[in-house]
């Protein structure tokens, strides 16, 4: 079996999570970061990361480091770190294509006494029930026999520049007490903040995922109570900096649940509850309540439209935000495209500002052209959909600007007092 000193690192996906781990042990020994995307790695051999999550200055740090798209390039190294999507297909349902995929092509350099770790949020048991099989058929090897797998939920946080990799904990498992070690001790490394060694891996993916669901839970739980008090006409952000004031209160904010984790995650712990025969109400409750917070949004904006006898149909409306967050490019599985489709069923005319993104991501993935800067006096209504610092810098009344002498302003993140807008949610 390997022990520490033989460790020879591989991160497979360079992403958001991939990335900043790869740099992190490039600080310390050398590391190949591999990704199937050319065009990913030549920038990141340039020196630049266009996420953001890691410096040019980082970057230069992890003198280790090198990056490749040419899988025999990792032919020398026996500890595998795979980072790659976990997305949802259109059914909600989970889709394992680019685990499946990492699999083989590392079942075809797999040798003896090689270690396979995953970190994409899975549900408990994929690991051993879909990714072991694939690195079996295409290596001719057995597991936990001649090559061995674990665990080690990602905890990435896009656009967090306090919480990053190293000060994080770190939840780890492998498949066997001797590899469980082994790969606490590869983490403990970079990890500052220290690492929990889960007791099997199904444990430490059932950690990852139920994670996220509980804060999509509580998200929906104050997405339903901000419905419920828009009806009675009462402030939500005030009710809930009145219960705050109770110690025990949960601080969360209602809004739309999007990005990578919390709107993606809970569908793959519902799966396999369905699949072993048992409904999750809760979960589908929640998920079915956070998905249509768009439409919400944008009903209301059209309602207030019509009690400001703004004519619906032709109307333009700018929505302030594309990302998933604030403060971050990240657009996969955003819900603001979910509010501008809503618009555009009314017949709305929707330009979207976001200084953040990369306008030809959004308009390969969502068909959707960002504007270069928006234009005074000129729209019908206005959305702040995500709060970004260059929004709260702008002011309400500069936002204010932005619309007709007759239009409307829902300040959907709370970024200003109520006063400043027409409606919050």
């Amino acid at each position: 079996m390997l022990t520490l000193n033989d460790i020879k690192i591989a991160v497979i996906g360079l992403g958001y999570v991939g990335l900043p781990l790869a740099v992190e042990f490039g600080k310390h020994r050398p590391v190949v970061g591999f990704d199937i995307n050319t065009q990913r790695i030549d920038e990141l051999k340039s020196g630049t990361d266009h996420t953001l999550e890691v410096s040019d200055d980082e970057l230069e740090q992890a003198a280790q480091l090198s990056f490749s798209s040419d899988l025999a390039d990792l032919k020398d190294c026996n500890f595998f770190i795979v980072t790659v999507p976990t997305p949802i297909d259109d059914f909600k349902q989970p889709d394992l294509t680019p685990l499946i995929k990492a699999s083989q092509a590392l079942g075809s350099i797999l040798k003896q006494d090689d270690i396979v770790v995953y970190e994409s949020t899975v549900y408990p048991g994929a690991t051993e029930e879909v990714c072991v099989p694939e690195l079996e058929k295409a290596s001719h090897l057995k597991f936990n026999t001649d090559f061995y797998v674990g665990y080690s939920p990602e905890r990435i946080n896009p656009g967090d520049k306090e919480h990053r990799v190293t000060n994080i904990l770190k939840v780890t498992a492998g498949s066997t007490p001797e590899i469980a070690n082994l790969v606490d001790d590869v983490y403990n490394l970079v990890i500052t903040a220290g690492t929990h060694k889960a007791a099997s891996i199904k444990v430490a993916e059932a950690a990852k995922v139920i994670e996220n669901t509980q804060r999509d839970v509580n998200i929906a739980l104050i997405n339903e109570l901000a419905v419920i008090f828009n009806k009675m006409g009462i402030d939500t952000e005030a009710v809930l900096k009145a219960a705050g004031t109770k110690w025990n209160f949960l601080p969360f904010r209602p809004g739309l649940v999007g990005g990578h984790c919390i709107g993606v995650d809970p569908y793959y712990l519902t799966h396999k509850a369905q699949a072993i025969g048992y409904n999750p109400e809760i979960i589908l409750a929640g998920r079915r309540l956070n998905d249509g917070m768009g439409e919400y949004v944008a009903t209301q904006l059209v309602k207030t439209m019509i009690k400001k006898r703004i004519q619906v149909e032709g109307a333009k409306v700018l929505v302030l935000g594309f990302s998933f967050k604030e403060n971050c490019p990240d657009v996969r599985n955003t819900k603001v495209i979910d509010i501008i489709k809503e618009l555009r069923d009314y017949n709305i005319d929707v330009d979207v500002y976001d200084p953040w993104i990369d306008a030809s991501e959004a308009e390969h993935e969502y068909q959707i052209m960002p504007i270069d800067a928006p234009k005074s006096n000129y729209y019908d209504g206005v959305i702040l959909a995500v709060a970004h610092q260059q929004f709260v810098d702008m002011g309400a009344d500069t936002i204010r600007d932005f619309g007709k002498d007759q239009h409307v302003l829902y300040d959907l993140k709370y970024l200003f007092d109520k006063n400043s807008s027409d409606i919050r949610l």
